[in-house]
């Protein structure tokens, strides 16, 4: 396999209500709507429509949910081989409360805690260009897989979300890493801290202290890395947000499609961050995730414009 992602599947269940109920009180929604989901599935999707093999290591439990999931995870040709059913653990669910203005969203990562170091087996590194990881199983887990990655010459690639303290020390073994402006903060400041934040100055000073390659996305204002010693942005195009939900995986998946594709830096994040723009403009994380040729023809439009 070209992509091996190492990460997490989860069932969204997404309710709609008009107002979250207070404690003790039921109130009645409107609709329900299930998503397949969990960065690590997501990801790997996102990789799969770029044309590019990928492999996906996790787990999910002894459940409908978990049936569900290797069903769909197969038919969108991710390879899932190495996902486990862990009989002991139910899959991970999140629930999501969409309100009109906002939403609340509570998730039991269930089988995702379960990944462990032995679960990445030599043999599947071994065949692999570029490992994508992220932060919704064990940081040992990921931290282990990295350090294994980068000795069997592998590209490694590390979105840190949720973060976790713990990403200070993977970075020895991590080529790229992908936080949003909120996860760099905290990699660069104390949780506590409230001053005024300055994402590019605080981009160059770090890059100058790490050898890991910094790329920040920042929603609506593109994507931001350091190259040679300065700070350079992709502006994000204009379309029409309909859902947020699944921009970064998106980014992730086509990053580690480019690079196992030869692209080379700003060719790969200018790609990712076209993906991500597009992936908004339709709902659900992996439904709104563009094809490999839907991506060109947009890419190829705003170009034109």
């Amino acid at each position: 396999m070209s992509v091996l992602v190492l990460g997490s599947l989860n069932m969204d269940i997404v309710m709609e209500v008009a107002e979250m109920p207070a404690v003790g009180e039921t109130v009645l929604g409107d609709n329900v709507s299930y998503f397949f989901g969990g960065k690590g599935a997501n990801q790997a999707v996102a990789c799969r429509r770029m044309g590019e093999p990928v492999s996906l290591v996790g787990k999910v439990g002894n459940d409908t949910f978990g049936d569900k999931l290797m069903i769909h995870m197969n038919m969108a040709d991710v390879d899932m081989s190495q996902v486990t059913l862990e009989a002991a653990a139910f899959t991970g669910t999140a629930a999501i409360m969409k309100l009109p203005e906002d939403n609340a969203i509570v998730v039991l990562p269930g089988a995702n805690q379960l990944v462990a170091p032995e679960d990445l087996k030599d043999t599947v590194l071994e065949n692999s260009r570029v490992l994508l990881a992220q932060l919704e199983i064990p940081p040992a887990t990921v931290a282990d897989a990295l350090k294994r990655g980068r000795e069997k010459g592998l590209i490694t690639i590390l979105n840190p979300a949720p973060y976790h303290e713990k990403v200070p020390e993977m970075l020895p073994f991590v080529d790229y890493v992908t936080p949003n402006e909120r996860e760099f903060r905290r990699m660069t400041q104390p949780a506590t801290d409230k001053a005024a934040f300055d994402v590019e100055a605080a981009m160059l000073a770090w890059s100058k202290e790490h050898e890991t390659c910094l790329i920040v996305t920042r929603g609506s204002k593109g994507v931001s890395y350091v190259s040679e010693g300065q700070v350079k942005t992709v502006a994000a195009p204009n379309v029409t947000v309909k859902d947020t939900t699944g921009a970064g995986d998106t980014f992730n998946g086509i990053l580690a499609a480019a690079f196992a594709q030869g692209e080379n830096l700003s060719s790969a994040v200018l790609k990712a961050s076209f993906g991500a723009s597009l992936s908004v403009t339709k709902m659900g994380a992996q439904s709104g995730m563009p094809s490999a040729k839907q991506l060109a023809a947009f890419m190829a439009k705003n170009a034109a414009d």
